[in-house]
This record gives structure tokens, C-alpha cells and sequence, in this order.
């Protein structure tokens, strides 16, 4: 045990405690909020299956607001973690899964999918694995692929072939004339109204052990930063080091898009302003990501359910117009 772990330890402790509270707390308020009236008493009645609180309002709690929190919840954990690993890969707090095109592979997979008829699990879900996994390789191919650590190159490549899967994607939406136009333009601003207790099951089974997994290799991101040649003198085996996050990350991105869609600057905001706030240790940074990513995603989803006075407006849409201000302002006020 070296002298620095038991602050790292009490500062990791007092992080993930903090922000599991502001969670909870964002995960009660989306509980609460919705077209029928309810509130936190109400929705503590329910949760703790007490008899005052009244057989609709369990009904509406459990079978919509609830699944759809949990997904908000992981989705928004997911996209900030994958934002934090790409940042800490490329050492360039810019990037992120759907600037590198990652997402937008998934995108053009499952869209693919929805139009050759499969089930949104676990055929969506294939399809889009395998197309960022092809954008992946392409990715790395056209950064030159021994210098797959180059920043620039990579996230050059990266832009371009995002631009790409774009134009596929825009070149399918036009091609399609049927009903499944709507679904498909509605899932591109990112949709988590399908959000059941069984699909959000299968994606927590999916999303956790990756949250782990990334959490190990925490350290190993922390020496990536200081190059190649440091890391790999401190026991780092930086090429297999590299293809897990990448691949792992790819998995987590893909199963999210083609569960929610396309939610742009999650994992873009997220990381970047906890890093300003928390500092550059990713042994912090990826739990802080996990819970704090969670709650914003789910503030995000509640305030899409609540703004419209009819219906409700796609999640991408809040996290956009949200997301996009609030980097201009984290960019400015960091110097860059």
C-alpha cells in the first residue's frame, strides 16, 4: 500500500458517495414528475408498497416511469464513461465515441437492422455491435495502425468516417417509405420511451461488468497519459491495454445506440466538466462518470417528459440543447 492510498481511497469514498446521492435523488425526481400528478410522498408509498398510495399511480410508477429511469440512468453512464475513455485514449478532452464515429457505426448497424425486420434484442443489438465495430477497424486503419495512439490521426479519421456513416444514414432515411420512417427518424434523436423491466435487465447485464472492467484499467488510463514509452516502462502493456478499452467501449456505445438511439454530448459534457471539477485521476473519474452521467441523463429525459405541454420531445433533443451551451462554456472557461 503505497502513502497515496488511503487519501485515494477517502477521496474515492466521499466522490462516489456525493454523487450516488445526487442519482438517487435525480432517479426520485423522475419517479415524481410525469403527465399525472404525483409527488415525492406518493412515490416513496409506492416504492415501499405501502397501501395509501393508489393502484394507478403503482401501475404508472413501476411499468413506465421506473424502467425508463434505470435506462436513462445507464445510458447516461454509459455515454460518459465511453467519452471518458476515449479522451483519456486520444489525450484530447474533444473526443468521444460519436466523434470518432463509433456511435455513428452503431447507428447505421441498427438502422440496417430495423429495416431488415429484427427485434430490437437481440438483433438491433448485433447489427449495431458489428457496425461500430467496422467503423472501429476502419478507424484504426486509416490512422495508420501501428501508430493507433497518433490523437491526430486517429481523430481525424474518426470525423471523416463519422461524416460517412451520416450521409448512409440520411441516404437510408430516404430510401424508406413506409411506416418505419417515423420510428426510425424519432429513434435517431435518441427515444428511451420503449424502456421495459426486462430490456433494461438485459442491458444492465450487459453495461455492468463493462463499468468494472473499465474500473480496473482505471489506473492503466492514468499512465497512458503520460505516453507510450512512460506507461509501458511502469508494466503497461499499452497494445493490449488500448484494443480492451477500445473494444469495450465500442460494446457498451453500440448496445446503448441501439437501445436509445443517437444522444449526442453526453460523453462529451459529462467527463470534461467532472474533470475540471474532480481532477485528471481516472481511478475517480470513471465511477464519477458512471453516477454522475446517470443523473444528468435521467434529468435530461425527465425535463423531455415534462417541457411539452402535449406528448413528449426526444431525449437527444434536451441533451443537445443543453450539452452544447454548457461545453462552450466549460471550452472558455478552461483556456481552450
Amino acid at each position: 500500500m503505497t502513502p497515496q492510498t488511503p487519501f485515494l481511497l477517502k477521496r474515492l469514498s466521499v466522490v462516489s458517495f456525493l454523487l450516488l446521492i445526487l442519482l438517487a435523488a435525480a432517479m426520485l425526481t423522475g419517479l415524481s414528475m410525469g403527465s399525472s400528478e404525483s409527488g415525492v410522498r406518493e412515490v416513496f408509498q409506492s416504492l415501499l408498497g405501502m397501501k395509501e398510495a393508489a393502484p394507478p399511480l403503482n401501475a404508472i410508477i413501476w411499468r413506465i416511469r421506473f424502467p425508463r429511469v434505470l435506462m436513462a440512468a445507464l445510458v447516461g453512464a454509459t455515454l460518459s464513461l465511453g467519452g471518458l475513455v476515449f479522451q483519456a485514449l486520444l489525450r484530447n478532452p474533444l473526443a468521444e465515441p460519436y466523434i470518432l464515429g463509433i456511435s455513428g457505426g452503431a447507428a447505421v448497424g441498427a438502422i440496417i437492422g430495423i429495416l431488415m425486420g429484427f427485434s430490437r434484442f437481440p438483433g438491433v443489438t448485433a447489427t449495431a455491435f458489428a457496425g461500430s465495430m467496422t467503423t472501429l477497424v476502419l478507424v484504426l486503419f486509416m490512422s495508420s495502425g501501428q501508430t493507433m495512439l497518433k490523437k491526430d490521426s486517429l481523430l481525424l479519421s474518426g470525423v471523416m468516417l463519422n461524416a460517412f456513416c451520416s450521409a448512409i444514414i440520411m441516404f437510408l432515411v430516404s430510401m424508406t417509405q413506409d411506416s418505419r420512417l417515423h420510428n426510425i427518424l424519432f429513434w435517431l434523436m435518441g427515444d428511451l420511451s420503449i424502456a421495459d423491466i426486462g430490456h433494461v435487465g438485459i442491458l444492465a447485464a450487459m453495461l455492468l461488468p463493462c463499468f468494472v472492467l473499465l474500473f480496473w484499467l482505471s489506473h492503466a488510463m492514468n499512465l497512458l497519459l503520460m505516453g507510450k514509452e512512460m506507461a509501458e516502462t511502469m508494466g503497461v502493456s499499452t497494445k493490449a491495454v488500448t484494443m480492451t478499452l477500445l473494444i469495450v467501449t465500442s460494446f457498451m456505445v453500440s448496445t446503448t445506440v441501439s437501445s436509445c438511439g443517437l444522444l449526442g454530448f453526453v460523453g462529451l459534457v459529462m467527463p470534461h466538466l467532472l474533470r475540471l471539477i474532480l481532477g485528471p485521476d481516472h481511478r475517480v473519474l470513471t465511477p464519477a462518470c458512471v453516477l454522475g452521467g446517470g443523473a444528468y441523463m435521467v434529468l435530461c429525459d425527465m425535463m423531455a417528459r415534462v417541457l411539452p405541454e402535449q406528448g413528449e420531445m426526444p431525449a437527444g433533443v434536451i441533451t443537445a440543447l443543453i450539452g452544447a451551451p454548457i461545453f462552450i462554456f466549460l471550452l472558455r472557461r478552461s483556456g481552450r
